[in-house]
């Protein structure tokens, strides 16, 4: 087996180097985005930020194609990965390559809106995925109380 290298270049994977940099860059790079994306959340409400130029498209495909779609409900990484589930989410997910800048990136979605980014309670998932949960729960309001809590009442 040869995979293609910069430039084209055959790479064999036998003969590669450990990319634990870049591993370690990709894991950086992860972490960050979670963190500026909670920052934002407790800056300004969920239900009044935007997360993409094509929000409300997003928004409209998510309810189309995953009809049974429950925002409030904690996202079940196993029907996610399943053979069907990654086969939907592949689909839906191709529809953005020429929209949404790093569309099947990876990223962290927390798994129960109630909560914060855990350990136990975040799954590793493409950012096109991310965008389409998160805009359903700012939509629905579900993730304010994450300002609220940052800035309670009379406070």
């Amino acid at each position: 087996m040869s995979l293609v290298g910069p430039a084209g270049a055959a790479i064999n994977p036998e003969e590669t180097e450990n990319f634990e940099d870049i591993e370690k860059q990709f894991a950086v790079k992860v972490v960050q985005h979670m963190e500026t994306y909670w920052k934002i959340l407790e800056k300004v409400p969920g239900s009044k930020l935007r997360l993409t130029k094509i929000d409300d498209e997003i928004y409209a495909h998510l309810k189309k194609e995953f009809p049974e779609f429950d925002a409030s409900a904690i996202v079940n990484e196993d029907d996610m990965k399943s053979k069907e589930g990654k086969e939907r989410w592949r689909k839906f997910i191709a529809e953005y390559e020429n929209k949404v800048e790093d569309y099947n990136f990876g990223t962290m979605l927390r798994a129960d809106t109630k909560a914060e980014y855990s350990e136990t309670g975040t799954i590793f998932a493409v950012r096109m995925q991310f965008y389409a949960i998160e805009i359903a729960r700012n939509r629905e309001g579900l993730n304010d109380w994450i300002y609220e809590k940052a800035h309670p009442a009379g406070k």
